[in-house]
């Protein structure tokens, strides 16, 4: 026979384990916090865009074919930016105590869909620094594909910039606490109705008529120690008001 629990049941489960859901719950954001603010390295990011387009003086105007030649040529550009023949050069010129891989790790290439803005982002711990790595890579790579390619046809839109309210990507604590919430909550409730649904001891008649599935006719009920006074009291009085009577009679 398969066993059934009722909302009223599974209520009284959490009202009961609240204290341990509870506790759960604020460890992990304690933990959550703590991690975010005091032991996550914040990162900052700079960004650079780059325009991928030939020259055009005032009397010619824009092909149709010579645009689709660019979009094309924008997939080859951002392998390029981050290939060796750039990074080593930006390294070597900015004197960073890195290898170019570990420099490539840092940089991100791309552009928007039909787009010949190429967008260059560098995160980096010291935000003056992904700046600077933004800047200088697309200085190198707008000088280094004249020899590359044989093209001179990319121009710098706009230049990273650091300003002194400058905040860093990542961590986002109040983002990681928010979620730290959620999984505590859904782990303390996971692990109040795991402890409950282990817990075979018999706590009251209904308990009963489940192990033996026979009906209780009576139970005997439990008192504390103020109420066994209390009945001894009422006793006492009974007696002597009854040996009163006897006595009066």
């Amino acid at each position: 026979m398969e066993e059934t629990i009722s909302l009223k049941q599974l209520l009284q489960t959490l009202r009961k384990r609240l204290r341990l859901i509870l506790s759960i719950t604020f460890i992990a954001i304690l933990i959550s916090g703590v991690v975010s603010y005091f032991f996550l390295t914040p990162i900052y990011q700079a960004s650079t865009q780059l325009l991928v387009n030939q020259s055009k003086n005032e009397q010619s105007a824009y092909q149709y074919n010579e645009v689709q030649t660019n979009l094309q040529l924008i997939n080859t550009y951002n392998v390029i930016i981050k290939s060796p023949a750039i990074l080593e050069l930006v390294i070597k010129e900015l004197k960073l105590d890195m290898s170019a891989s570990e420099l490539n790790e840092k940089i991100t290439v791309g552009n928007e869909t039909n787009s010949q803005v190429v967008n260059l982002s560098v995160q980096d711990t010291n935000a003056k620094m992904a700046a600077k790595i933004a800047n200088k890579t697309a200085e190198v790579f707008q000088k280094e594909i004249v020899n590359i390619m044989s093209v001179d046809n990319v121009s710098i839109l706009a230049k990273a910039e650091v300003t002194d309210n400058t905040s860093p990507i990542k961590p986002k604590p109040l983002l990681n606490v928010a979620i730290a919430l959620v999984v505590g909550l859904m782990l303390g409730i996971g692990i109040a109705f795991l402890l409950e649904y282990f817990d075979t001891t018999i706590k009251n008649e209904e308990d009963i008529e489940k192990l033996i599935g026979v009906p209780v006719l009576g139970t005997i009920a439990v008192m504390d120690e103020s109420q066994i006074r209390k009945l001894q009291t009422d006793k006492a009085r009974i007696n002597a008001r009854l040996r009163g009577e006897r006595i009066g009679s």
